[in-house]
Formats: structure tokens, sequence, C-alpha cells
């Protein structure tokens, strides 16, 4: 699986990727958002069945979580990771449970997932997530 993306713009937002590259606590996807002006790197995670994305870094010190593309889960596949502090998030919320940064947050990435695609909806799409 390719582990770094770069963003296609369609009528629905910027795809990312199919919805089958993401697996159930699988491996992630990574892939570069302009963020607020800024190209900035990100990824998305299957859990509990739902997509969720996060800029790829750590709450404590800005480095990028995982230490191989793509590899952001635990061992357990129950927690998101940074591979160099050992600080675990939990995949639903991006809340840091434990670890050098406990109460911090991985900052959300606005996805969504239709029609067999998964998109990154940039900050300027409508209130419906979706472009206006």
């Amino acid at each position: 699986m390719d582990t770094q993306q770069s963003v296609s713009t369609d009528a629905d937002g910027q795809e990312i990727c199919d919805s089958g590259a993401l697996t159930e606590r699988g491996l992630g996807q990574r892939f570069r958002v302009d963020w607020y002006g800024e190209e900035r790197e990100a990824f998305a995670v299957r859990f509990g069945g739902k997509v969720y994305a996060y800029l790829n870094s750590c709450a404590h010190i800005p480095i990028e979580l995982d230490y191989q593309p793509g590899d952001f889960f635990d061992l357990s596949h129950n927690f998101l990771v940074c591979a160099t502090h050992g600080a675990y998030y939990a995949p639903e919320s991006g809340l840091c449970l434990g670890g050098p940064c406990p109460g911090r947050r991985l900052e959300s990435v606005p996805v969504a997932e239709r029609a067999g695609k998964i998109y990154w909806l940039s900050p300027a799409t409508g209130q419906d997530g979706w472009p206006d």
C-alpha cells in the first residue's frame, strides 16, 4: 500500500484514497494538506468502523508519530502511538491518554467517506462538510 498520498480535488473534497485502503486498526494512509496556508503532513486510520484523521504531529513535541510509514497503532491496535515519545492517543478523539502529554490532543483533520472513497475536507468546505 502506498503510505504517502497527495490528494486530488473533485466535487466531493480532496480524495485521499479508496475506502478499502484503510483496514480496521491497520496501517494508516499518510497524505498532505494545505492547513491554513501551510503544507502539513496528515494521516487517516480506520477504528471502530469509522475513519479518523489527524495532523501527523505528536502533541508533546511536533514530530511525526509513525516510525514506519503508516504504522500509527500500538501493538494492541487499540491506541495511536508516537513511536518517538511513547505518547498514546485515543483513535476516535486524538486525546492523549498517557505518556509525556496527557490531556493534550492530536489536531483533527476533517474527513468523510463517501461512495467508496475517503476525502479530506479542507477548511474551505461548507457547513455540511462538503465544498460549496
